[in-house]
């Protein structure tokens, strides 16, 4: 995880198909429309546990948590073996029977419980094979994870998945079918089996190669408890002045959106709340690989008043072993330490801030289980006579600013638009025209569009020659031109927008030329 691996970004759509849901409730099915929505069980409580790298050197002492954030951890990482790619090891040093002998692991694990803390493990990371990209035969795969479980006796697990591990689409599809028959073997047998999984993001959020990991899982059959944005690195994503915390809080936002959209795709709709309880954020404390990006105490607070502010599911970081200040014969900080920040800080600075008022454990949400409730389709219909601005119609056309109302929702519309829902459930913001603004509230009403007098402008004539930014009206939606034309309908500006010389005035430009008319657009 020092890195957060390669950014891609590319068009990644599926059509959305009309699913039929079945829950099993008092012994019979009961069948959930499309319009179903889900939630998480009640009662999970928000985790802290940072990343420990069990083979760095000089080694981490988990087992001693000497401040109370440190007491659990996300031990880092299984992986395969470099020559038998169906071994699980750590770090692809270490067996797990050598690291009982040589690194004294399982006694540790014990000594740490015995003072109260917790662990869960991850498999992959940045630098190894993950198990799923060696181990190519199923069987095996399976063995190797149910061997890690049982010997470290878990129940929540993490999937750090990073670079070629992340690219490898067989070995994807090898590790979901095989985390989904643990999960079920587990369950089946009245065990728990928590499966995160951790992914690169930029603050336009996950990469396509991770929303297509989230798929995969979802479509495997498997019950993710939630999915762990690695907010670092972001390079050429992060605006200018952007301090890490902004960043990180945008990539959170945009990957809450995408985990919405993968759940709608996957006839899983889940409530804004539900789908936060899913989010796990994840920075690189200190010093980030790239070097002029540096994650700061300040970060660390303001990540962790949005967490709470949200709801999310989990904080972690990497790591606890960089959790203190350098010491005086490390000179280099622009290069990443495995044992330091690169910052002046006193020991566990990062770990307090980012654990405050979360007071889960992975260990007690181990057990949660994502179930469906039913919604009343009524719920979803909208009333003309409470909505504030006009529902939205498949046959309407919508200037840019232009706010509708859909199932109980209000959007806005960020450039002209026909025929696009605005709840479709997109991965990325610049794949939809609408952007959601929020609920409508009780006791709202209509609240009237701008519009202009009649004769404001001159109806388009194809006959007529127009300059450059001549303005018309065309079927009543006034129209600027772009430059210079004759006989092109403004009719053609909806589906070749880039060619065709006319441009609908957008709501901002409308409320301008009525102000110059003097006409107030205020209620």
């Amino acid at each position: 995880m020092t890195a957060g691996g390669t950014l891609r970004l590319s068009f990644w759509r599926v059509i959305v198909a009309v699913i039929v849901l079945s829950a099993l409730i008092a012994g019979s099915f009961f069948v959930y429309k499309a319009w179903a929505s889900a939630r998480t069980v009640d009662g999970a409580e928000a985790w802290f546990a940072g990343y420990a790298d069990v083979t760095a050197t000089p080694s981490y002492a988990f087992e001693s948590p000497i401040d109370a954030a440190a007491n659990d951890v996300v031990l880092a990482f299984i992986v395969a073996d470099p020559t038998e790619g169906c071994e699980p090891t750590w770090g692809g040093a270490y067996s797990l029977d050598e690291a009982a002998e040589q690194l004294d692991l399982d006694r540790r694990l014990v000594r740490l419980e015995q003072a109260g803390g917790g662990y869960t493990v991850s498999f992959g990371g940045l630098n190894n094979d993950e198990l799923a990209t060696s181990c190519t035969d199923p069987d095996e795969l399976r063995d190797a994870y149910r061997a890690v479980i049982d010997r470290y006796k878990v129940t929540t697990v993490d999937f750090d998945i990073e670079a070629n591990d992340l690219s490898d689409t067989a070995g994807g599809e090898r590790r979901a079918e095989a985390v989904a028959e643990l999960q079920s073997e587990r369950r089946s047998a009245g065990d728990e089996l928590a499966v995160w999984l951790t992914l690169p993001g930029a603050t336009f959020g996950l990469t396509e190669e991770g929303t297509d990991t989230v798929a995969r899982f979802l479509e495997a059959g498997v019950d993710l408890a939630g999915v762990n944005v690695m907010t670092m690195n972001f390079g050429a994503s992060r605006d200018k002045g952007e301090t890490l915390g902004e960043a990180s809080i945008r990539a959170a936002e945009a990957a809450h959106r995408q985990l919405s959209a993968l759940y709608t795709r996957a006839g899983t709709p889940l409530s804004d709340a539900a789908v936060w309880a899913k989010i796990g954020i994840t920075p690189m404390i200190g010093q980030n690989d790239n070097a002029e990006e540096v994650f700061l105490p300040a970060d660390a607070e303001m990540l962790n008043t949005f967490a709470l502010e949200k709801g999310v599911g989990r904080m972690s970081m990497w790591s606890l072993n960089r959790d203190t200040t350098c010491g005086a014969n490390y000179v280099t900080l622009s290069v990443v330490s495995d044992s330091c920040s690169g910052i002046e800080q006193k020991d566990f600075r990062f770990a307090q801030a980012l654990a405050k008022g979360l007071s889960g454990t992975a260990e007690r949400a181990a057990g949660l289980i994502t179930t469906f409730e039913p919604v009343d389709p009524d719920d979803l219909v909208d009333d003309p006579a409470t909505s504030p601005y006009q529902i939205w119609s498949e046959e309407g056309t919508y200037l840019a600013g232009t706010k509708v109302v859909w199932h109980r929702n209000v959007y806005r519309a960020k450039w002209w638009t026909s025929g696009d829902l605005p709840d479709n459930p997109v991965l990325v913001e610049w794949e939809t025209p609408w952007e959601l603004i929020g609920p409508v509230l009780p006791g709202e009403t209509p609240v009237e569009p701008p519009t202009l007098p009649d004769g404001t402008y001159p109806e388009w004539a194809g006959a007529a020659v127009y300059e450059k930014d001549a303005r018309v009206l065309f079927d009543g939606i006034p129209f600027q031109a772009k430059w210079w034309n004759q006989g092109e309908s403004p009719a053609a500006a909806s589906s070749n927008p880039d060619g065709s010389p006319w441009t609908p005035l957008s709501v901002a430009d409308i409320e301008a030329v009525l102000e110059e008319l003097g006409i107030s657009t205020e209620e």
